[in-house]
């Protein structure tokens, strides 16, 4: 370690701290100019030096300014100090629930030379960083219901503490080795240092209490006279808030560099290896998330494993990628969620927050919002996922009067079958361009927009859905199909979208706890869900998935195929134990193309049997 390197830093953060002090001393004398210009006029008033009518009007006009402008700087402090600072959402890990843990931070900090974090918490992404609670409004336990966010200090209510919170990424306790998740908590732990200087505390303070402010301006629900004092009071946070951010950002970049120089002294080399693993975690944590754990969010379940999903996302994707060589031999050594007493009860609290962060799930388990192991996956989210999609798809076609298809197998004629699906969609099937097949209620087509840059889904996975955005190819004839396929196709498609959006329409419920405070903060838990991973999906999009489905559905029922989840991208066709790689290439044709052919030959390789009908939910 460098002293010079990081006294440089520090000593760079601390002046900075000092620029963002001076601009609460400049608010400070602002509002104090005009009552100190009315004590001058009282005092020379008072020894008959300024005296007159001229003199008496400006005491009384200063006197009166000076007491209004002492009053609204007054409310404006009370404010900015009583206001709830945003507090991120968290998984408190008490001292007793992973004593190991707590030692390794405390020998980080006793090598790096600065004081340990006086808590530590999880947060489901991949990152890690320091957090200051030391507000008073953080100090007393969490209001019930809320137990996901970290309380203070053990001891008396009133005490904080003084030292900031460790918040580590929880996908790094179940990825990484003990030795390299100390080699990337060593910088963030060596940020304790700079913290505890009283400059560079206060400065932070007041920033955080500015930002706290402002959001008590936007807070909804007030009445129209507090609503106009609260917006002014933000509006003067605004203000300070732009001339010290500059040397705020300034300052955590000073602190920032003096912790890392600290860290280069605790295992340097081992946290350029570990640097590797983090980024590895964030591409399985996020396809974790936007291909396994989201279908099953939308459909009232939560992966209660989200932390062991994403070792199992990540040793697929080493095995894919040929990384395997010397991949055994680092899973041979110690995890670091060996760390926690209990890493199953820590991992399902922190799968019920990410559910909570990124969709907006209840706080509680119910009967419409149930956890769903791994090994129950397939049957419960998969199976089921895909039979919802195969029956709106034909509720869809009977609104359009789209007839069943003749030859059935089957003793009911007006059986779901997957053939009524392809010959709708199927070219040859429109040979006469006059053609138009009756509807119910027809749905206009969407207008053009940009196409969707969604990149393409495995076979057989349910891809997310969120608002379907329009598709550019549906108003513009882009392809050389028949246009009357192309109207069929984009008549379903529309009447899909509105179906679904119906859909959420009847069933949306707030998913967070009704209860709001005026303190509510957009990173309130009352304010969820943060970070929606709602993408848009086209029209033709939304067609396709539940073509896939309705085929999936055949598959199942007449040959004999099972759901399967494939850890990196979701939901899976299984077909004699092997995954259907091949499946999505074909329904694409014959949605965009209206090619049934090679949809057909693969159902006849596989053995499925499009004209029996299927089981919907």
């Amino acid at each position: 370690m460098t002293g010079i390197g990081v006294e440089a830093g520090a000593q760079a953060a601390r002046s900075r701290a000092l620029a963002v002090l001076r601009v609460r001393s400049r608010a400070l004398a602002v509002a104090l100019l005009p009552a100190a210009v009315a004590v001058v006029l009282l005092a020379g008033g008072s020894t008959g030096h300024l005296v007159g009518g001229v003199w008496d009007t400006a005491r009384l006009v200063m006197s009166v300014l000076g007491v209004l402008v002492l009053l609204a700087a007054g409310v404006i402090a009370l404010v900015v100090a009583r206001a709830r600072p945003a507090v991120s959402p968290t998984v408190a890990i008490a001292e007793e629930a992973a004593p190991d843990l707590y030692r390794m931070v405390r020998d980080l900090a006793d090598r790096l030379d600065v004081p340990a974090p006086s808590a530590i918490a999880l947060t489901p992404d991949c990152d890690s960083w320091l957090e200051d609670r030391t507000h008073p409004a953080h100090g007393p336990p969490p209001q019930e219901g809320r137990a996901d966010e970290i309380a203070g200090a053990a001891g008396s209510h009133r005490r904080v503490p003084a030292a900031p919170v460790l918040v580590i990424g929880s996908p790094f306790l179940w990825w990484m080795r003990v030795g390299e998740l100390r080699a990337v908590l060593a910088p963030v732990v060596a940020g304790t240092g700079p913290s505890a200087h009283p400059d560079i505390a206060a400065a932070r303070r007041f920033v955080r209490g500015l930002d706290a402010a402002v959001a008590v301006g936007s807070t909804p629900g007030r009445c129209p006279l507090t609503r106009v004092l609260c917006a002014g009071v933000a509006s003067v946070a605004r203000l300070m808030l732009r001339g010290c951010r500059e040397h705020a950002a300034l300052m955590e970049r000073g602190v920032a560099a003096a912790a890392a120089e600290r860290a280069q002294a605790v295992d340097y080399g081992l946290r350029i290896v570990a640097q590797e693993q983090v980024g590895l975690a964030y591409a399985g944590w996020d396809r974790l998330l936007t291909r396994v754990a989201l279908p099953a969010w939308r459909m009232g379940r939560w992966p209660s494993r989200l932390d062991a999903g994403v070792v199992a996302a990540l040793t697929e994707l080493s095995r894919r990628d040929r990384l395997a060589e010397g991949f055994a031999s680092r899973l041979g050594e110690r995890p670091a969620c060996d760390l926690l007493e209990e890493p199953g009860a820590i991992d399902e609290a922190a799968s019920l927050l990410a559910a909570r962060l990124f969709h907006g799930g209840p706080a509680e388990t119910g009967p419409d919002w149930a956890p769903v192991d791994w090994q129950e996956y397939p049957e419960e989210v998969v199976d089921r996922k895909w039979r919802l999609d195969a029956a709106r798809l034909h509720r869809v076609l009977d609104a359009q009067g789209v007839t069943h298809t003749q030859g059935t197998t089957a003793p009911d004629s007006h059986a779901p079958t997957l053939a009524r699906v392809l010959t709708h969609l199927s070219a040859s099937h429109h040979t006469d361009p006059a053609h138009t097949p009756e509807t119910g209620a027809r749905v206009p087509s969407p207008p053009a927009a940009a196409s969707s840059n969604t990149p393409a889904v495995a076979d057989g996975e349910t891809a997310p859905q969120g608002p379907p955005a329009p598709d550019d190819e549906s108003v513009t004839g882009g392809t050389d199909r028949p246009a009357t396929v192309e109207g069929e196709a984009e008549t379903l498609a529309a009447a899909l979208t509105a179906e679904l959006a119906r859909e959420e329409a009847t069933t949306s419920h707030p998913r967070s706890s009704p209860e709001t405070t005026p303190d509510t903060t957009p990173w309130d838990d009352t304010a969820l869900p943060l970070f929606p991973l709602q993408p848009p999906r086209t029209a033709r999009e939304l067609l396709t998935d539940h073509v896939t489905a309705m085929v999936c559905c055949a598959a199942i029922d007449t040959a004999g195929a099972t759901p399967g989840l494939d850890w990196l991208d979701g939901p899976s066709l299984l077909i004699n134990g092997e995954r259907a790689a091949d499946l999505t290439p074909r329904v694409l044709s014959l949605v965009e193309d209206g090619d049934p052919a090679p949809l057909r030959a693969w159902l006849v390789k596989s053995g499925i049997r499009p004209e029996k009908p299927v089981r919907l939910v």
